[in-house]
């Protein structure tokens, strides 16, 4: 049995934070009715065509879900989603425009009136409240607010993650919290109330250049895939031009790497390099006298001098070598999962199951599930059809 067989999860949601979300929750077993406007529904259906003429987030963020469509400015399909909340929802998942859930009668304070077991998890990007309670967020921008532009990229430009990492972040929150209202539900017989925040979210992970900038402490600079304040750590050329990156965490391994990669035990005790703090302060110093040794290697003689050094290191893959990683495929971390499209490769969720998978169903079509639903709730097939003419769904 999976953990959350028998949750069942009704999520107005969109782009990446809120479905990211309800997609952990659908992969530990939840029913997820994902609720969708008729036109187009969630905005990241448009977002590419990558997979076989899908949206790449969407694919990433939506299988195991059944898909709902409503007009919520129809008050026969708003009426449709309160009973649907009613009758079976554990858990309402919302990241609409600030507001939005509370004028629907969809927040906590409504639903638990009749329903005190209710968990709504409202997800947005700066908090239910504050001067910027209403103001728009996207991931860039948050990633602003947060810092993190402040300390990514290399001196001359900032640079934002390659992935949407606030809304990664929220997401996982929301997870989190729900899991923790769940649990908690199961001892009181009382849900709660969630409010996540895109801002807040980011912050949390910027705690140590928060705190290494504390009390008006100059911050870390940027400093390119380097490390801000270790060193060596980072990417360095070798003589066939490709990168390695490598790490060091402390002086035992200093002195390993002086004596068996770069061969120069002298360097080990070298007043300018002999604690973390000196090798940061003399990096540009340090840098050259290692990019030297390794322009006389290749990258894999390079890799083999750390590996038998038991330093730390790695390579910079691009998407495609992810994809044929060795380590991923010797773990059996690959499955698929179905689309209208024909089936995808998708990865398992981090973390071993020792009976079975996680749930990895389709990934639903705009609707998919729509009469299936109604039907649960009562609903004929006359009566959808004229609900269908009345464009309520």
């Amino acid at each position: 049995m999976q953990p959350l067989a028998g949750v069942t999860v009704v999520a107005l949601e969109h782009a990446i934070a809120a479905p990211f979300a309800t997609r952990q929750l659908a992969d530990l077993g939840a029913r997820v009715i994902k609720v969708e406007r008729p036109d187009g529904g969630d905005f990241a259906r448009g977002y590419d065509t990558r997979v076989r003429g899908l949206a790449s987030h969407f694919v990433w963020t939506n299988r195991s879900k059944e898909s709902l469509t409503l007009d919520l400015k129809n008050a026969e399909a708003l009426a449709i989603l309160h009973r649907l909340v009613r009758e079976q929802a554990d858990v309402v998942v919302q990241n609409l425009a600030p507001g939005a859930a509370a004028r629907l009668g969809l927040d906590h304070a409504m639903l638990a009136r009749d329903k005190p077991g209710i968990i709504v998890c409202d997800i947005s990007g700066y908090g239910a409240d504050g001067p910027h309670r209403d103001r728009k967020a996207y991931d860039l921008l948050i990633q602003g607010e947060a810092g993190f532009l402040s300390v990514t990229g290399t001196p001359e430009t900032p640079s934002k993650a390659g992935a949407s990492i606030a809304d990664i972040a929220a997401g996982m929150y929301a997870y989190s919290q729900i899991l923790a209202a769940l649990l908690q539900r199961g001892r009181t017989g009382r849900g709660r109330r969630i409010d996540v925040s895109l801002l807040e979210s980011l912050v949390e992970w910027m705690g140590f250049p928060l705190y290494y900038a504390f009390e008006g402490a100059p911050p870390p600079p940027r400093t390119g895939a380097s490390h801000a304040t270790i060193f060596p750590y980072g990417p360095f050329p070798a003589g066939d031009g490709r990168a390695v990156l490598l790490g060091l965490q402390n002086e035992r391994e200093w002195g390993v790497f002086c004596e068996s990669v770069l061969r120069r035990p002298d360097l080990a005790a070298d007043p300018r390099f002999d604690s973390n703090a000196r090798r940061n302060d003399a990096r540009g110093e340090l840098r050259a006298i290692i990019v030297e040794t390794f322009a006389a290697l290749t990258a894999e003689e390079v890799v083999a001098r750390l590996d038998a050094a038991r330093i730390a290191n790695a390579q910079v893959n691009d998407m495609h070598a992810v994809w044929r990683h060795p380590q991923l495929r010797a773990r059996g971390r690959w499955r698929e999962v179905a689309t209208e499209r024909g089936p995808v490769p998708a990865l398992l969720p981090p973390g071993s199951w020792q009976d079975g998978d996680p749930r990895m169903d389709a990934v639903p079509a705009l609707g998919q599930h729509t009469e299936a639903i109604l039907g649960e709730l009562g609903y004929g097939a006359a009566e959808i059809a004229a609900l269908r003419a009345a464009d309520a769904i």
